[in-house]
């Protein structure tokens, strides 16, 4: 390499020294030479002033040499250029057709806009040349000057449409082309090709079609095809969207789709124009199924590129909601799913694809074992988006609830290592909707299958997870639910060791077995420690239960800080009296949102959002993270909707008017315990009492009676969860009222104060001044969230690859300016969002001023502000237009950059008017 350089350098410095010489005779070469040095990858700019004087030479042999090497060595963006119009223009006046062909080759690859403009009208002269080759050159380079100045299309419209009445193949190829890009360009152009020349497209084309009608351009016995392929693009382009065009066309598409043989690749190059042109004109039934057949007919060709194109095509046409087009697919369904099984990995992608385009409600079940099928054996990066389409598929298409159960059980034992947070979660929706009866047999499945299929099972960490959680939840039916054997699904079949009733011990057992194996990840442990504490108020053997003391006692020590604290606050519950511990660990409600999936299913329609394997930027949800969803019906305001109320209190939309001083932490993915309705009594007392303190508790009896309480509004649900991760902070001053202390007779005499447990909720300055003494003490926070005197509403901005915004704007001086503080939200389950840059622009007549953000990185979970004030002193209407830049990483280590821009106008009125 070495070598080539110094020789190239050493001939570049003699044809530089040649070229400062003036040698006419030896230009030529040096040119050449030049050009081939241009070629191998070294720079030859210094020769590009000895190529315009070889186009200023009046020998042919210069001008071609001259006219290649400006090809190569300018563009249209060099200043240089523009010494060459005045040479083009002459050369396109010449007599000789083979110069005019070098000046129109030469204009059609380097034209610039303004060269365009200059030659235009030399141009169009040509296009009218009463030789077939100069007609040919002109009209191709008639492409390059409309795309540079779309203005000239009309120019040279009525001149193309003369074109197609040409009988040189050539000159028609290149008219037909030139119709093309024009109605690519202009859509006036398709409505007046639309009105004229469908009848002559027609015409040309059953000519080409007829056997023997041009025997020099026959290929392979085909009528000049690469024509043929033309008339077909150009005939899709004129007959989308018209019913006149396309009804003039149908026949002739028949006759080609019909009479084109197939066998050799010219035919399927034309046949496979002939099928796009079929599906995208307003064609004929019968002519769609005749299109799809021909698809399933390239299925079965040995030319991989063939079967490629057409299960691309299929999925393509899969897509639309014709009834006709859906039952010509399922006919091929066989070969498509044999397909699934090639060898080549994009073939057995693109039948991916179509596969799921052809589950409906009467093959869902076979195609679904199909799948699954693939699924055991894909390759790991694809799993996880298989493994999603699969259970919501099987939502959609359900033949009945326990099959959708038993799908979903067989995905996460093929792919359980695999799956996203939201199968999990998808997974456990299904099981917490259903019957006590499917919740029995569910349990004792999934307890059975890990516990027989050892570590193949336990490698699954998706299908552990839903297990140790599923044996948590319902651990009383697991041992007392009564008999299930009756109601095995058909992969188990014969099998009565899956539905089992274990012991209470040997419940136990397994899951100390697992964390004592090697399939114990972090995050197993964290659900294993939740379901253990659960279980203290579903089993009744004290021994059993003082056996999971001692393995709750163990993680006291754990060197996880969040593990270590959780078993810490779970000893404590498991020392409370059973009545409270059951109280305390009742099982996790319905999700309102679960129950709107379940009303969606077994109708077609997605029940969730699924993953595709690109696009990978998806919202990921905290495993088994369901607190979101405990206020669905409260959620935040949508964009551009105003109130009227004085008071911006969240707990108003919570619990209705006048809340009650209430709880809650920030959720995390490590489970949840929850309070059961029943908490708390219905019947307020005056609020101006000074022993108010909230029943959490109603009627159950827990120390010393207290004779004043502030009963908390009755709500159906709170889920509490046990993990959390903020920081320790100074708890609240105690309440001077010396509020009655429920536990103090249980945790000692240094009670501590109430801890908020609901994020981003506020109580009144009224209630701060009457807070009671935390009935729980430690029990659930480590941290003491300060409460704040008023509560902001935050308007939904942004939502996208686990990035929300949320914009909270505050009236200030009358309406004349508005203080707006941008939150921003990571919702990712693990991961940091960085670069984070948000810049605003607003309309001329206001006037904005932005702080710093609070961070440009966000933590999994975690959040950051920034805050700009607007000065409106017109009182107009404040729009937003927002430019985000941030990155995220991906499911493989890498790192995504997104770079969005969002228009924003969802503020109420009322804020400036």
């Amino acid at each position: 390499m070495a070598d080539e350089r110094a020789v190239i350098a050493k001939e570049s410095a003699f044809i530089r020294t040649s070229f400062k010489s003036e040698n006419v005779e030896t230009r030529y070469i040096n040119v050449q030479k030049l050009l081939y040095i241009f070629m191998l990858g070294h720079p030859a700019h210094f020769g590009q002033m000895e190529c315009l004087k070889l186009v200023a030479s009046p020998r042919f042999m210069d001008k071609r040499l001259g006219y290649l090497g400006i090809m190569l060595l300018l563009d249209e963006n060099q200043e240089l250029l523009t010494l060459v119009t005045n040479s083009l223009k002459n050369d396109m006046n010449n007599g000789n057709v083979q110069i005019i062909g070098l000046a129109l080759c030469t204009l059609g690859n380097i034209s610039s806009p303004e060269m365009a403009r200059d030659l235009s009208m030399e141009v169009e002269k040509l296009i009218a040349s009463n030789n077939s080759f100069v007609r040919k050159k002109a009209t191709l380079c008639a492409i390059r000057l409309i795309h540079k100045v779309p203005d000239l299309l009309e120019n040279y419209l009525n001149k193309a449409i003369s074109l197609l009445s040409e009988k040189h193949h050539g000159v028609l190829l290149t008219g037909v082309t030139l119709l093309i890009e024009m109605c690519k360009l202009d859509y006036n152009a398709v409505e007046e090709l639309r009105k004229s020349s469908v009848p002559v497209l027609v015409r040309h084309l059953k000519n080409l079609t007829t056997p023997g009608y041009s025997p020099e351009h026959d290929v392979s016995g085909i009528t000049d095809p690469f024509l043929q392929v033309k008339i077909l693009r150009l005939l899709r382009i004129l007959g989308k969207d018209s019913s006149f065009a396309s009804d003039a066309m149908n026949d002739i598409l028949a006759q080609v789709a019909t009479n084109t043989d197939g066998s050799k690749n010219v035919g399927n190059a034309i046949l496979y124009e002939t099928v796009l042109t079929i599906m995208d004109i307003e064609s004929e039934n019968s002519l769609r199924v005749l299109a799809i057949n021909i698809l399933g007919r390239f299925l079965s060709n040995k030319d991989n590129n063939i079967r490629y194109v057409a299960l691309t095509t299929l999925t393509k046409t899969s897509q639309t909601t014709l009834s006709a087009d859906s039952s010509a697919l399922q006919r091929h369904r066989a070969t498509i799913l044999d397909c699934l099984r090639d060898s080549d990995i994009s073939i057995r992608h693109r039948a991916l694809d179509l596969s799921f385009f052809l589950i409906n409600s009467q093959n869902i079940r076979i195609l679904t074992r199909e799948l699954l099928s693939f699924l055991e054996v894909a390759e790991s990066d694809i799993k996880s988006s298989v493994a999603a389409r699969i259970v919501d598929f099987a939502g959609r298409f359900r033949p009945n609830k326990r099959w959708e159960m038993d799908t979903a059980i067989r995905v996460m034992r093929a792919a359980g290592a695999n799956v996203d947070a939201a199968t999990i979660n998808h997974c456990v929706k299904v099981i917490t909707t259903s019957s006590k009866d499917l919740q029995l047999y569910a349990v004792r499945k999934l307890y059975n299958l890990v516990r027989l299929e050892g570590d193949q099972a336990l490698a699954q960490e998706g299908l552990v997870v839903v297990t140790v959680w599923s044996v948590g939840e319902f651990g009383d039916l697991l041992v007392r639910g009564g008999d299930s054997s009756g109601v095995e699904d058909e992969d188990s079949m014969g099998q009565t060791d899956y539905m089992s009733v274990p012991a209470e011990k040997q419940v136990a057992d397994f899951l100390d077995n697992i964390l004592k194996g090697p399939f114990a990840t972090l995050v197993v442990r964290e659900y294993i420690v939740t379901a253990l504490a659960k279980l203290t108020g579903r089993f009744l053997d004290e021994s059993v239960l003082g056996f999971i003391r001692f393995l709750l006692a163990k993680f006291q020590t754990h060197m996880d800080i969040e593990i270590q604290a959780r078993a810490v606050e779970f000893i404590a519950i498991t020392k409370l009296d059973a009545d409270t511990r059951a109280a305390l660990l009742e099982s996790v409600p319905v999700l309102e949102n679960a129950l709107k999936e379940e009303a969606r299913k077994g109708r077609g329609e997605p029940s969730f959002q699924t993953v595709t394997n690109h696009s990978r930027n998806q919202k990921s949800e905290n495993i088994l993270d369901f607190s979101d969803d405990i206020f669905a019906n409260n959620a935040a305001p949508k964009v551009g909707t105003s109130s009227t109320t004085t008071a911006n209190d969240l707990l108003d939309l919570v619990f209705g008017d006048n809340p009650a001083t209430t709880t809650a932490t920030n959720s995390t993915a490590f489970g949840s315990l929850s309070f059961a309705g029943g908490f708390g009594a219905s019947n307020p007392t005056n609020s101006t009492s000074k022993n108010d303190i909230m029943d959490l508790f109603g009627g159950l009896s827990i120390g010393p009676p207290s004779s004043v309480t502030q009963a908390l509004p009755s709500f159906p649900t709170m889920q509490i969860p046990l993990f959390t991760s903020q920081p320790s902070q100074k708890a609240l001053p105690q309440n001077a009222n010396n509020s009655v202390d429920l536990l103090g007779d249980m945790f000692g005499p240094n009670p501590t104060t109430i801890v908020p447990l609901i994020s981003n909720f506020s109580a009144t300055p009224a209630q701060v001044q009457t807070q009671p003494t935390d009935p729980f003490g430690s029990l659930f926070s480590a941290s003491s969230v300060p409460v704040k005197s008023q509560t902001k509403k935050y308007l939904a901005c942004y939502e996208k690859n686990s990035l929300r915004i949320e914009l909270a704007p505050e009236r200030l001086e009358n309406g004349q300016a508005l203080s707006i503080t941008a939150k921003f939200e990571n919702t990712r389950f693990s991961g940091v969002i960085t670069g984070l840059a948000f810049q605003v622009a607003v309309p001329k007549s206001l006037k904005l001023t932005m702080q710093p953000p609070s961070s440009t990185s966000i933590s999994a979970g975690g959040s950051a502000v920034q805050i700009m004030r607007i000065e409106n002193p017109s009182k107009t209407v404040v729009k937003l237009r927002i430019k985000l830049s941030y990155s995220v990483p991906g499911l493989i280590g890498e790192t995504e950059q997104h770079d969005e821009i969002v228009d924003f106008a969802g503020f109420d009125p009322s804020l400036w008017t």
